[in-house]
């Protein structure tokens, strides 16, 4: 198993794990392009060369940093690859000085809450409607450096 930079070519591997995953409310390839094209620090996680996970985080400044996404193919859950994305992007955002990391996530996603939770991420507040079309909450939380 290999933690690695996400790069432009992981896009189309990445896309069916967004539709698995998301539906209606997957990320497009051109939401990837912009991500890497503004040097958002990404990676993916892969085993024999198939990505099972990717994730994002946005350095904003000194002050904070967002958990832009995590995903791990369902086949792939349960095995700590989203708790070892989780660490990479905590990793790199205690490395570029952020004092807090904030995330959403979809109220109804309980076993992603449990994730962060385990990492001090607490409730900050609540998007309504975040998620589009279905219209679906967003839960915010934080976690200080």
């Amino acid at each position: 198993m290999t933690l690695e930079r996400f790069r432009w070519w992981h896009i189309a591997e990445v896309l069916p794990i967004e539709e698995d995953l998301f539906g209606a409310e997957k990320w497009s390839a051109a939401m990837f392009w912009n991500e890497l094209a503004t040097r958002r620090f990404y990676q993916i996680f892969s085993e024999q060369d198939q990505i099972l996970g990717y994730a994002g985080l946005s350095v904003v400044d000194a002050d904070e940093s967002w958990v832009q996404n995590i995903a791990v193919r369902r086949d792939a859950q349960k095995r700590g690859v989203g708790r070892t994305l989780l660490e990479a992007l905590l990793a790199e955002a205690a490395a570029q000085g952020s004092r807090r990391t904030l995330l959403e996530v979809a109220v109804d996603n309980e076993p992603a809450q449990r994730l962060y939770a385990r990492y001090d991420f607490e409730p900050v507040g609540i998007r309504r409607g975040y998620y589009q079309p279905s219209n679906t909450d967003a839960l915010v939380m934080m976690r200080s450096a």
